[in-house]
C-alpha cells in the first residue's frame, strides 16, 4: 500500500492540472471538476491496490475523473442540456480551429484561471491552488498574509469566476497579453515555492520547480516575441542551474559564495544568458527581463568575488523603479551592502521594518541579522537571528539560521 500511495502522491504532482483541464471541459464548473478529480485521486488507492498501477496514471484518473463528472451531472439531470459540451471522441482529435496553437492542458488552465473579471492578485491565487496545487499556507506565504485571508480570497475568487459565467476555453489569440502578466506572476511564484520551499524538511521542491520551467518553455515557444516572457524563462534557467549545489550531502543550506560553481548547469546559464541579450535589447525592460539579468551576472561570474555588484545594484534600482515591492527593496539591500557597506544596508533594512507588508517575512529579521553579525553587533544580532526563526517554515533554512544564531552566543528559543 505505500508504493501505492506513493505512485497516488506522483501522480498528483505531475497530472493534477492534466486531469483537471480535461475535466472542466465536461463540467464548464470550476468547483465540480475539483471535486471529480479530488475523487478520482481518492478511487486510485484502491483501484490500484487492487488492480496494480496502470502503466498510463493520468489516463486512468481522467477516464474516472470524467466519469465521475457525468455521474453527477446525470444525478442533477442536467445531461440533456449538456449533451452537445460532452461529446468528444476518446482518441486523440486536432483543436478547433478557433483555438490558438496552445497544446498543453496546463498552460491552458493557467491562461484561463487568470481572467480579466478577477483582481490579478485573485487571478494568481485561485491558479497557483487550483492549477499548480500549491497549498494555501504556502500561497499566503508568497503574498505576506495570513493563510484565513488567503483561504478567503481564493474561495471568492473561484465563486466570481462562476458567478460570472466565464466561458471555460483558451482565450482567442488578442486576448492572450491582457492576461500575460498574471499567467508570468503565477509561473515565477510556482518556481519560486519549488526554489527554496516555504515549509518542510527540504530546502527545495523540484517537482514544483520543473513544473514552471516546462511552463515557462511552453509559452515562450507560443509568444517567443514577448520580451518579458524571454525574461521570465531565463529566470528560471538562471536558478534552476544551480539546484544541485544548494545544499550539501547533509541537507545543509549553502550560500551562494560556498556553491560548487563546477557543477552548476553551464548549458542552462549559456541559454538564460542569450535569453536576457534578447529580452534587453526589445526596448525597456520589464520585471522578469531585469531579474533575469541579475540572476545571469550571478551565473556567469567566474567567483563569488568577481561577482559586478555595482552592476547588480544599478539593476535592482531600476527594478524597483519598475516593481515597487518591498521584497525587491530588500533584496536591493545585499548589493547595497556588498558597494556601500553593511551599515548603509542595515540602515535601509530598519526602514523597511516599518512596512507592515514585511511583518511576518522571515528574511527580513534574517538579513538584519546578518548585518548586524558581519558589524559585530552579537547580541543584535542573536535576537535578529531568532526572530528569523520564529518564522521561518523550512527546516533547512532553520537549521542554518540556528547555527549563526550559535555563532553569535545565542540559543534558540527551546519552546
Amino acid at each position: 500500500m505505500t508504493a501505492v500511495r506513493q505512485a497516488v502522491a506522483d501522480a498528483h504532482r505531475r497530472e493534477w492540472a492534466r486531469v483537471l483541464a480535461a475535466t472542466v471541459r465536461v463540467t464548464r464548473d470550476l468547483d465540480l471538476a475539483e471535486e471529480c478529480v479530488q475523487d478520482a485521486y481518492a478511487a486510485a488507492l484502491d483501484a490500484w491496490a487492487r488492480g496494480g498501477v496502470p502503466a498510463k496514471p493520468g489516463a486512468w484518473l481522467t477516464t474516472a475523473a470524467r466519469r465521475n463528472a457525468l455521474d453527477v451531472l446525470r444525478r442533477a439531470r442536467t445531461l440533456r442540456s449538456k449533451l452537445h459540451l460532452l461529446v468528444e471522441p476518446e482518441a486523440a482529435a486536432p483543436e478547433p480551429p478557433a483555438d490558438p496553437v496552445v497544446r498543453d492542458d496546463r498552460l491552458r488552465l493557467v491562461f484561463l484561471c487568470c481572467h480579466p473579471a478577477l483582481a490579478v492578485e485573485a487571478r494568481v491565487a485561485l491558479t497557483l491552488r487550483l492549477v499548480c496545487g500549491v497549498p494555501t499556507p504556502d500561497i499566503a506565504r508568497a503574498f505576506l498574509v495570513s493563510e484565513t485571508t488567503m483561504a478567503a480570497r481564493i474561495t471568492r475568487a473561484k465563486k466570481k469566476i462562476i458567478a460570472a459565467g466565464v466561458p471555460f476555453r483558451m482565450p482567442a489569440p488578442g486576448e492572450l497579453p491582457g492576461r500575460l502578466d498574471a499567467v508570468l506572476t503565477v509561473l515565477h511564484l510556482l518556481f519560486t515555492t519549488g526554489h527554496t520551499a516555504p515549509a518542510g524538511p527540504a530546502l527545495t521542491r523540484d517537482d514544483l520547480a520543473g513544473h514552471a520551467l516546462d511552463l515557462a518553455h511552453t509559452l515562450h515557444v507560443l509568444m517567443p516575441g514577448e520580451p518579458e516572457v524571454t525574461g521570465l524563462l531565463a529566470l528560471l534557467l538562471a536558478g534552476h542551474a544551480r539546484r544541485a549545489t544548494r545544499t550539501d550531502e547533509d541537507g545543509r543550506l549553502l550560500l551562494l559564495e560556498e556553491q560548487d560553481r563546477s557543477a552548476w548547469d553551464r548549458e542552462a546559464i549559456a541559454e538564460a544568458h542569450e535569453l536576457v541579450v534578447a529580452a534587453l535589447r526589445a526596448g525597456v525592460p520589464g520585471r522578469f527581463a531585469l531579474q533575469a539579468a541579475i540572476a545571469a551576472l550571478h551565473a556567469t561570474a567566474p567567483t563569488y568575488g568577481d561577482t559586478d555588484w555595482d552592476q547588480i545594484l544599478v539593476l535592482y534600482d531600476a527594478l524597483l523603479e519598475a516593481w515597487p515591492s518591498p521584497v525587491v527593496a530588500l533584496n536591493r539591500a545585499v548589493a547595497v551592502a556588498m558597494v556601500s557597506g553593511p551599515a548603509t544596508a542595515l540602515a535601509e533594512v530598519e526602514e523597511l521594518e516599518q512596512d507592515e507588508r514585511l511583518a511576518g517575512y522571515h528574511y527580513l529579521p534574517a538579513m538584519k541579522a546578518d548585518l548586524l553579525r558581519r558589524l559585530g553587533r552579537s547580541a543584535d544580532a542573536a535576537a535578529a537571528y531568532a526572530r528569523a526563526i520564529a518564522l521561518a517554515g523550512n527546516d533547512a533554512e532553520r537549521a542554518f539560521l540556528t547555527a549563526r544564531l550559535a555563532e553569535t552566543g545565542g540559543a534558540p528559543d527551546p519552546s
